[in-house]
């Protein structure tokens, strides 16, 4: 069985607040400083990222700091905590974007200032950036569609290619290329796979637990048959498996989120959640910091540093055979 951890050793400054700005903030960077925006750090992905940019600094021999807004719907706030950790002076920002325009006006600014920005978990949609004239050092992350597809073998799988009956998709937040990309690899998937299983419902749980739960209670009261849930994360994964467990039917509808995050493990370990895809942010936080130490070097680095994705499911963690799991936290 998998092991969880919830380490993150170095000290964060603080989760911002509601006005989206951290304290200290107005101190200048520590010479050779990385800085690092993630989306929030109340969701476990981002927690286990950040433990992956801890491991990945201390690998390179780097010093950073981690700020954060309190929700990953607050575009307005991530924007005036990326303006402030500008200001900071670091040699290089790690960005993770809540979506496609929201970072624009800073990411502008910094490659004006010079300094080299990294999209982090592939965030950014690069006809936008192309469009803004502006270039990034290197885009981490899993590529979504692919998971999204692997969520749809897995339902298939475990229905079979001849099963009929309704299935939900709860979606992330409008706007977001992430979601976007899985949602679409899931749907497409699985009309090729399972054409007998009919998406019903396709609507945006905005990345929220509750949300996702309300929208599954509802789903199951118009059709009280559903058979899957896919959900474009875990939290989201787990709302519906709150639902689905109320009403009765726990263990009779297959929800598959994505992520990978503990809570997830967790759920599927207690024989609740089917399955998650892992995007294992471990390794993209750790890999990110590495390669962002080459690029300051001068080396040459791939645009895209695709990290694989790997189903999670009951029996893998029990086995605990899987090398992957090294990087599941």
């Amino acid at each position: 069985m998998v092991k969880l951890t919830g380490r993150v050793k170095r000290a964060f400054v603080g989760t911002v607040a509601a006005i989206g700005v951290m304290a200290a903030t107005g101190a200048m960077a520590q010479d050779g400083e990385y800085g690092i925006l993630m989306k929030t750090l109340a969701n476990p992905f981002w927690g286990a990222m950040g433990t992956g940019v801890e491991d990945g600094a201390q690998s390179a021999g780097v010093e950073y700091f981690i700020q954060a807004v309190e929700s990953d719907q607050a575009a307005e706030q991530q924007l005036n905590v990326c303006n402030t950790m500008l200001q900071r002076e670091p040699v290089a920002m790690i960005t993770a974007a809540i979506n496609s325009t929201n970072l624009l006006p800073c990411l502008s600014a910094a490659q004006e200032s010079g300094v080299p920005v990294v999209d982090l978990d592939g965030n950014l949609d690069p006809a936008i950036l192309e469009a803004e004239g502006i270039e990034i050092a290197f885009r981490i992350g899993s590529d979504n569609l692919a998971a999204g597809a692997q969520g749809a073998d897995y339902m298939a799988e475990q229905l079979g290619a001849d099963a009929t009956g309704p299935v939900l998709i709860i979606e992330g937040l409008s706007g977001n290329m992430t979601g976007q990309a899985r949602v679409t690899g899931f749907s497409e998937r699985l009309a090729e796979l399972a054409p007998g299983l009919e998406v019903v419902a396709s609507l945006p749980g905005d990345w929220d637990r509750g949300k996702a739960a309300t929208i599954t209670n509802d789903i199951l009261i118009r059709h009280p048959d559903l058979v899957g849930i896919f959900a474009a994360n875990d939290g989201m994964a787990l709302g519906a498996v709150e639902s689905v467990f109320a009403g009765g039917r726990g263990g009779d509808v297959v929800i598959i989120g994505v992520d990978g995050n503990s809570d997830a493990v967790r759920s599927i370990n207690d024989g609740r959640l089917t399955a998650s895809v892992a995007q294992l942010p471990y390794l993209v936080g750790l890999q990110a910091v590495e390669n962002v130490a080459k690029v300051l070097a001068g080396e040459d680095v791939p645009d895209f540093i695709q990290v694989p994705t790997m189903v999670l499911t009951q029996e893998i963690l029990e086995a605990g055979t899987e090398p992957m799991l090294e990087f599941v936290r």
